[in-house]
């Protein structure tokens, strides 16, 4: 993942123009941490695993970005996922720099105390490099909002109250009003934007989701609400489809009980990597990296894609995907509803007042509407696709803002 991170970024540096030893400058990491975790499970025996922390630029403000808890998460993910970070808080507009780090550990083999040891330990060892001021972790893949609050109890053990430490809380611990369905959210204005570029709007589309968890259900749910059919979802376990359109509230239902879509009445079953190649006019993959692929972006039959997920397409299939004419909402741009709710959910905490859901979601509209505009705007003045757009205006205004912090003698511009 970190090679296809660095591909799109060079593509950017390319339009831009920057030379190699600013391209590199830029893609590396100011700190990489990486911790030792051993405590016990509820058993008495040993618990083993290693967490990690990498913080990639802060130009823009204290680094900030989600704690991923899977066997997958390494050096390598942590710094690709923050370099994405680093990009996506640029082009949202919120005063954010970019990170990303997790524990290499599987929470569904694991009891909440044991889940709950295994974090804390993890916190004591870095703590001190995350702060509210200096970096913000948030809830990713295996962690939510209850974990968010035991960092921030853990946090405040040593340096008092500190809501601001962490975002993605708990709304009864100091977190926002409209969070868990703000990345989704997100995703939904991102697409309407997109169809409005088109001549269509969501009430006009069917759409395809692989992944129903918390991006993929809150997606589902709001495109449903403004008319738009979802005829076909997936995730690990199972997928459903019906071509009339899904009961997406009591497929959320089912869900919610089961643990899957696998199993509901409403639809019929399918073989879940097919959802990737559905006829539907929207596909959203809203699960982990790498779900389009040059095996199968050649068979893509929606003309928009919308990325939920953080890195959904390979560089491979997005030049497929490009040849084709398929319209590509990247996800350094089409998932920061998460990051933006963060951010006021930050706010909240530093100011100690809290928002009404309206303005959370008001504001959250601005952003997303601004930034798409700013990235079509982007490719219309390079004449590129619009992920190609997006890690330019990112680059930008990364490299801007390092340069107004410090003089330096050799000229260098982000035109």
């Amino acid at each position: 993942m970190l090679e296809d991170s660095h591909y799109y970024f060079n593509k950017a540096a390319d339009v831009l123009g920057l030379g190699d030893h600013i391209r590199e400058i830029l893609i590396t990491p100011r700190r990489v941490v990486k911790v030792e975790i051993v405590t016990e499970d509820d058993a008495g025996e040993l618990i083993h695993c290693v967490g990690f922390r990498t913080q990639h630029n802060d130009a823009r403000g204290p680094y900030k970005g989600g704690l991923r808890f899977h066997p997958s998460m390494d050096e390598d993910h942590a710094t690709a996922l923050a370099n994405l970070m680093t990009w996506k808080t640029a082009i949202a507009g919120v005063p954010f720099g970019g990170a990303k780090g997790g524990i290499d550990c599987d929470p569904h083999t694991m009891t909440k105390t044991e889940l709950n040891r295994v974090t804390r330990t993890f916190i004591e060892r870095i703590k001190e490099i995350i702060g509210p001021t200096l970096d913000i972790p948030a809830p990713d893949v295996n962690t939510n909002a209850e974990v968010m609050g035991w960092i921030m109890d853990e946090y405040s053990r040593d340096y008092g109250f500190s809501p601001g430490v962490v975002t993605g809380k708990p709304v009864d611990l100091f977190g926002s009003l409209g969070r868990a369905e703000a990345t989704g959210r997100g995703v939904m204005y991102a697409a309407r934007e997109a169809l409005k570029d088109q001549g269509k709007s969501l009430k006009d589309v069917t759409v395809a989701i692989q992944g129903f968890g918390n991006v993929g259900s809150h997606a589902a749910r709001l495109i449903g609400e403004q008319g738009g059919k979802i005829i076909a979802v997936a995730d690990h376990l199972g997928a459903v489809e019906n071509k009339e359109g899904l009961d997406i509230p009591a497929l959320v239902t089912w869900t919610a009980e089961h643990g899957t879509v696998n199993g509901f009445a409403g639809g019929g079953a399918f073989n879940g990597s097919d959802v990737i190649t559905w006829p539907a006019d929207l596909l959203i993959p809203a699960a982990l990296e790498g779900a389009i692929t040059e095996d199968n972006a050649a068979d893509v039959q929606a003309t928009l894609i919308v990325e939920g997920a953080n890195g959904p397409t390979t560089p491979r299939a997005n030049e497929i995907l490009l040849d084709r004419g398929i319209v590509t909402v990247p996800d350094i741009l089409a998932n920061a509803g998460g990051v933006t709710v963060s951010y006021f959910e930050w706010a909240q905490n530093i100011q100690q007042f809290r928002w009404e859901l309206d303005r959370i979601t008001g504001e959250l509209e601005k952003v997303m509407v601004r930034a798409y505009a700013a990235v079509r705007d982007v490719a219309n003045e390079k004449s590129v696709d619009l992920r190609t757009a997006a890690f330019v205006l990112g680059v930008r205004r990364v490299g801007r803002a390092a340069l107004a912090r410090q003089p330096i003698r050799k000229t260098i511009t982000f035109d």
